[in-house]
C-alpha cells in the first residue's frame, strides 16, 4: 500500500464504515482494521482499499495495522460485555495500545472516537470506560484528537431501526416520562468531520462534541418516527427502577437486550456542551433528523 494512508480500525461498523467511504470517495487510499475486515459492498475495481485482520486488544496486529499508515481513526465500538469482550479491554486498554503503538509509528494524527457524557465518576461502567480510554489515548499520544458524537443515526443503524420496531407494539414503553434530551446526529456529518480533523487543522482544539442541529426529548424522537411511519400508538411511561430490574433479570441472557448501562445512559441527557470544539469550527452544517428520516427509514 502506497505511503499516506489511514487506517480506519473498527471499519466496518456504521461509523468507520462511513469514514472509509468517505475517504475512498476522496480519493484517498484505506486500510480496513476490524476482526473480520471485508471489501465493502459499494468498492468498485480501482478502489484503494486494503484488509487488515486486526484485534485492538493484540498487539502484534494492531501494530501490523499501522505499519506505514500517516493517519488513523478509532471507531471500535462495545456496547455490551461478554465473557470474550470487556470494556476494560477495549475501550481502555486497547485504545492505549493503539495510541502507544500509533506514536511508535510515527503517526502523528490519530482521531479517537469516544462519546458525549464520558466522565470518570459515572455509575455506568460503559462511560467510565469511555473516559479512562480518552486519558489512555492522550497519555500515549497527547497530541490525538477526541471525538464525542452523540447518538448516532443513518441508513441501516441501530438507533432509529430500534424504534421503528418499537412502533410494531400495540403500546410503546417509555423511558421514565421519555424526558431524557438527545441531539441525534448523521453518521455521515460525523464521518465528514473527522476526515477533516485528519487534513490540515482548522483549528487548535483537540476535543470535539458533534450533535445534530436539533436537541430533542425522547418521546418526541419516537413521535417523529411514528408520524413518519404513520402509526398511532399509545406512548406508557415506565419508572426507571422497572428497566432497572428488567436489565437485572436480563444480564444472565447470553446476549441481553437490555443492559444496566444502557438504562443509566438513557437516564441522561445526550447533548452538545459547552466551550469544547464543533461542527462550527469545522464548518459543516449537521442534517436534522426530520430530513432525514425519508432516507433512513422505508415506510410500508
Amino acid at each position: 500500500m502506497p505511503e499516506g494512508f489511514t487506517t480506519v480500525f473498527g471499519g466496518t461498523g456504521l461509523l468507520g464504515g462511513v469514514i472509509v467511504r468517505e475517504l475512498v470517495d476522496a480519493g484517498q487510499t484505506v486500510r480496513i482494521a476490524a476482526r473480520h475486515p471485508a471489501i465493502p459492498d459499494w468498492a468498485e475495481d480501482g478502489d484503494r482499499l486494503e484488509l487488515a485482520s486486526t484485534d485492538i486488544r493484540d498487539e502484534a496486529s494492531t501494530a501490523a495495522a499501522l505499519a506505514g499508515a500517516s493517519a488513523a481513526v478509532n471507531a471500535v465500538s462495545l456496547y455490551v460485555e461478554s465473557r470474550q469482550a470487556s470494556f476494560e479491554a477495549v475501550h481502555v486498554a486497547g485504545a492505549g495500545r493503539l495510541a502507544r503503538l500509533a506514536r511508535e509509528a510515527g503517526i502523528e494524527r490519530l482521531v479517537h472516537v469516544s462519546g458525549i457524557g464520558s466522565r470518570d465518576d459515572s455509575p455506568s461502567a460503559y462511560v467510565r470506560a469511555r473516559a479512562a480510554g480518552e486519558t489512555a489515548v492522550l497519555d500515549a499520544l497527547p497530541k490525538a484528537i477526541i471525538v464525542r458524537p452523540s447518538v448516532l443515526f443513518g441508513p441501516g443503524d441501530a438507533f432509529l431501526s430500534t424504534l421503528a420496531g418499537l412502533t410494531r407494539l400495540p403500546v410503546i414503553p417509555l423511558f421514565g416520562h421519555g424526558g431524557t434530551r438527545l441531539q441525534p446526529v448523521h453518521v455521515v456529518d460525523v464521518a465528514r468531520a473527522l476526515i477533516r480533523l485528519l487534513g490540515e487543522p482548522l483549528t487548535e482544539r483537540r476535543l470535539f462534541e458533534l450533535g445534530g442541529p436539533d436537541v430533542m426529548r425522547y418521546r418526541e424522537i419516537l413521535e417523529l418516527v411514528l408520524a413518519h411511519l404513520k402509526r398511532d400508538r399509545r406512548l406508557l411511561p415506565v419508572p426507571f427502577l422497572a428497566w432497572r430490574t428488567l436489565a437485572a433479570l436480563a444480564s444472565v441472557l447470553p446476549s441481553p437486550p437490555l443492559t444496566r448501562d444502557q438504562v443509566i445512559l438513557m437516564q441522561q441527557d445526550n447533548i452538545v456542551g459547552d466551550g469544547i470544539g464543533t461542527f462550527d469550527d469545522l464548518g459543516i452544517a449537521p442534517r436534522s433528523l426530520r430530513d432525514s428520516l425519508p432516507e433512513c427509514l422505508a415506510t410500508e
